[in-house]
């Protein structure tokens, strides 16, 4: 099977990229250029592609030449503007990457005549945000306050709306949490900073560690995108799909910081940032039980392990490990499971 990956030399979408090719899958990919330092670069994952394409997803005329190109059996669309404080930096980059984009790439991929299945990913937080104790279920009303949140909304919405409007390929939307793992260099986020102030003998500070997220290894949540797109390829699976942790595994900022700072071996985990910051959620969860339930998905890691195999990918890389081999050993202890 031949999977085009947008956003492929993205956190996700590297992880995807060797996931796939583990998997004896062809593998191609386009995006922007990788980050520096970034896991694509630093395992050189560009190597098992058999095309790595830089392209902004908003051209759609280079966009179509690619897809035509590229002639893929599957598509999963991951590239995305993924940061809230980002957002809130370049509302209209956000804006136009995550819904212009997102549509460019529904219409780019109906010039492949014979796609088995596409796949769109949003977030979790395209929910309408109530802060509620129990998860959101995927017939929930969408919305967002911030930029991201609501631009990742709009992208959804146009998807269903695409999707009831003109004949596709059998497509299906994701909506997954936060996710961890090694390899992700995106400043703002969580796991990134932390490691940060740690090899740096600097305690982090956080901006709000009582929130809630569902935490989630890269891996489980990569695990369920495929299970979703096995049954969209039979036809037999479509609409929206939430990807996250039980409930019960739903943990605060803090809670990451405290067994990252243990596993790293630093007394102090965190202190409080005390600054003004952009509103972002406090309470986030996510009700999974349609994908558990229909697709017998179920995450294989659990909170603590998330965050240990995690920070120990970080803390082998730092020693100096090579990144490809810690990013394969995970995938092949995952699979063995």
């Amino acid at each position: 099977m031949h999977f085009l990956i947008t956003g492929h030399t993205g956190f996700k979408g590297a992880w995807l990229s060797l996931i796939l090719h583990q998997r004896g899958h062809r593998v191609s990919g386009i995006s922007l250029p990788p980050e520096v330092g970034s896991l694509f670069e630093g395992a050189d994952i560009g190597k098992h592609l058999e095309n790595d394409i830089h392209c902004d997803i908003r051209d759609l005329t280079k966009l179509t030449t690619y897809f035509k190109k590229i002639n893929p059996d599957v598509v999963i669309h991951l590239a995305a503007q993924a940061l809230v404080r980002e957002s809130y930096r370049n509302p209209f980059d956000t804006f136009e990457t995550n819904v212009l984009g997102t549509l460019n790439v529904l219409q780019a991929s109906k010039q492949i005549n014979h796609l088995k299945a596409q796949l769109i990913i949003t977030t979790d937080k395209v929910y309408k945000n109530v802060n509620k104790l129990s998860g959101y279920v995927e017939t929930e009303a969408l919305g967002g306050q911030d930029p991201y949140s609501a631009s990742k909304a709009m992208a959804d919405i146009a998807t269903q709306s695409w999707l009831s409007s003109f004949e596709n390929a059998p497509t299906a939307i994701a909506r997954a949490g936060n996710v961890l793992g090694g390899g992700d260099v995106c400043a703002d986020r969580l796991m990134p900073d932390l490691i940060h102030s740690y090899s740096s003998g600097i305690t982090p500070k956080l901006r709000a560690p009582n929130s809630v997220r569902p935490w989630q290894h890269v891996l489980d949540c990569l695990n369920g995108y495929l299970t979703l797109v096995d049954v969209v390829i039979e036809n037999k699976a479509d609409g929206a799909w939430n990807f996250g942790p039980d409930e019960n595994q739903s943990k605060t900022v803090a809670d990451v910081a405290n067994i990252a700072a243990k596993v790293w071996g630093v007394e102090k985990s965190w202190e409080n940032d005390s600054g003004t910051h952009p509103h972002e959620a406090s309470m986030l969860t996510l009700n999974s039980n349609k994908a558990r339930t229909n697709l017998g998905w179920s995450d294989k890691l659990s909170f603590e392990e998330t965050i240990e195999w995690t920070t120990n990918w970080y803390k082998n890389v730092n020693s100096g490990k090579d990144p490809l081999e810690e990013t394969l050993k995970n995938i092949r202890d995952f699979e063995s499971r």
